[in-house]
């Protein structure tokens, strides 16, 4: 069953509102409710956004806090953290239409709000600075990693869009820096299996099997001794595809705190080690107008060279 399509509701401070659904249950109150279903956030602050009006029906009227429990409607609030973190780089609008927008994602921000993150977000901040309540993103890039991501401007032509990655029908490349193995014949094409580590649930790892991921991998320039710039063109989109290849090939990218080593995250990153990882171009023919579209970051990874 399809879900029911999400009122036109106004933003708050950049954020969309998010859905609940009411299912049956003993609470008395609207206010018990989220109180039990969603406690990360104290009764007290429900009772207080409740009566600022931030608590909504399907109508986008606001519930106070005395609004008895119903079950079988949809309610809608706005997510809020009270000590999020700051991420100081900005987000760059590369090109906006009526059905597109692209920007430039520094590294450490993330694409959506999730975990500790809502309004350092690269969704919040340019839904905030456009104003387009409807935007989604087409796809998605690392937090860790900077470079291009692209946005749907209106909901009637997001599948369009999302269909093309989901076909392989975008060119991606990648532009990434780590060590120099003499060794290791390039251009090379990379196939492996990858899957979800049982141990690990960060972590992506090879295992036997028909290969489910595939990269072309050359090297663009040597940096000094020990590093060196390469370029990715994924032909799949395995989950951290990129960085578990390039790990196995034992030429770990310079900044990954998940390979090898699976690293303890940090409320606070270290802003001085970006994964250096860049979403570099995208190209593919628009599905609406047929019109082929090239799109380049202008960000550049600025690592030191060794030796």
């Amino acid at each position: 069953m399809s879900r029911p399509p999400k009122p036109e509701l106004p933003l708050l401070d950049g954020v969309s509102a998010s859905a609940l659904a009411l299912g049956l249950g003993p609470w008395a109150s609207l206010l018990d409710c989220l109180a039990e279903r969603l406690p990360l956030v104290s009764r007290d602050e429900w009772r207080a956004r409740m009566a600022a009006g931030q608590v909504l029906d399907e109508q986008g009227h606001a519930l106070p806090p005395e609004t008895t429990y119903r079950a079988g409607r949809r309610i809608f609030y706005y997510r809020q953290l009270p000590d999020e973190p700051d991420i100081p780089f900005a987000e760059t609008v590369l090109f906006q239409d009526e059905h597109l927008l692209v920007a430039d994602k520094p590294h450490f921000l993330p694409v959506t709000p999730k975990g500790r993150y809502v309004q350092q977000t690269l969704l919040t901040r340019l839904k905030k600075r456009s104003g387009i309540a409807t935007l989604t993103p087409i796809h998605r890039i690392d937090r860790e990693t900077a470079g291009l991501c692209l946005f749907a401007v209106r909901p009637q032509d997001r599948d369009a869009y999302q269909r093309l990655f989901r076909e392989r029908a975008v060119e991606k490349v990648y532009e990434a820096i780590a060590g120099f193995r003499p060794e290791l014949p390039l251009p090379m094409t990379y196939r492996s299996r990858l899957q979800q580590r049982a141990d690990a649930f960060m972590q992506m790892e090879e295992v036997a099997g028909e290969p489910n991921a595939e990269t072309d991998i050359a090297m663009i320039e040597r940096l000094g001794r020990d590093l060196a710039r390469y370029e990715l063109r994924p032909r799949t989109g395995q989950k951290h595809q990129l960085r578990a290849q390039m790990s196995m090939l034992n030429l770990p990218l310079l900044g990954d705190r998940i390979y090898p080593l699976l690293q303890a995250d940090t409320t606070v990153p270290d802003y001085t080690q970006p994964l250096q990882l860049l979403a570099r171009e995208v190209a593919f023919t628009d599905p609406l107008d047929g019109r082929p579209r090239r799109f380049s970051s202008h960000l550049r990874l600025a690592a030191t060279t060794a030796g």
